[in-house]
């Protein structure tokens, strides 16, 4: 469990740089694109919820199958309460950059929610005999 989380670390750590890189990209690219100021904040944001979230999934893997269940959608409820309260609260304390910092938001809540739904999907598919592991 612990080598399968290090490798989760791992990919998401190089994940978020190609993330970043394609963002850093966008604003020298496109000067009139407005990029929330708040993005490095952002992604440490995501960054930490999604380790947070996969270690939790991770734990619930060694129990029973509807524990897993369990606790995957309570990990899902609570990020979107989590998630809905960092937009609002930001976009009530700084009005102007609103718009972007949400364009911001949902385009990283996206990308990170994908990521880690294929990663647990990959570590909760049963191995069949004729796999090779990686």
């Amino acid at each position: 469990m612990k080598s399968a989380y290090i490798k989760y670390l791992r990919n998401l750590l190089i994940f978020s740089a190609v993330l970043g890189f394609t963002a850093m990209i966008i604003h020298f690219i496109l000067p009139k694109t407005s990029l929330t100021p708040a993005l490095p904040f952002l992604f440490a944001f995501f960054i930490s919820t999604s380790l947070l979230s996969f270690y939790y999934l991770l734990q619930s893997t060694q129990k029973r199958f509807i524990k897993f269940i369990n606790t995957y959608l309570l990990t899902i409820l609570i990020k979107l309460f989590v998630y809905a309260g960092v937009m609002v609260s930001y976009a009530f304390m700084n009005r102007t950059d609103a718009i972007a910092f949400m364009l911001g938001f949902f385009i990283l809540y996206l990308c990170y929610t994908i990521f880690e739904a294929a990663s647990i999907i990959k570590y909760t598919q049963p191995s069949t005999p004729g796999d090779k592991a990686s």
